[in-house]
């Protein structure tokens, strides 16, 4: 009789994502900031922060997409819920829109606007409801201390 345990994260991985994976959100909250500003404004330093946060954003969101891939995908796919495959797959929404962001923050002067906002607003609330998803979780199952 054998009985199959759920395997065993890898600690370093699970360091470096729990480490990298806020950061993309404060890049793209910082960068819909900015758009709002620029839409209202229309001082460019506005639009091209905004186009530099995001990209900022974009690179530091590959590293715990990819640990959060082989985790939830390969080495856990059979013990992964199905709360993590939600958090990845909308992370990974959030990365496409993102990019076409990034895009479309490439054109010239005002014509980011409004195209630019509403996709800071579509990346900005796709990464709030997998935090959210996933804090739901953690507190459902018990992971977090309460003091």
């Amino acid at each position: 009789m054998s009985s199959r345990t759920a395997p065993r994260r890898s600690v370093v991985a699970n360091a470096i994502y729990g480490l990298l994976n806020p950061i993309p959100f404060g890049f793209f909250v910082a960068a819909l900031i900015f758009d709002i500003i620029y839409a209202r404004s229309a001082e460019v330093m506005w639009g091209k922060g905004a186009a530099w946060l995001i990209v900022f954003g974009l690179l530091f969101a590959v590293i715990p997409r990819l640990i959060n891939l082989v985790q939830v995908w390969i080495t856990g796919r059979r013990y992964s819920t199905s709360t993590d495959k939600l958090d990845f797959w909308l992370n990974l929404c959030a990365i496409v829109a993102a990019i076409f962001n990034a895009f479309m923050h490439s054109r010239d002067a005002y014509a980011v606007v409004p195209a630019g906002v509403w996709l800071s607003v579509c990346t900005v609330i796709l990464l709030s409801i997998a935090h959210i998803v996933i804090a739901v979780q953690h507190s459902a199952s018990g992971d977090f201390v309460h003091d």
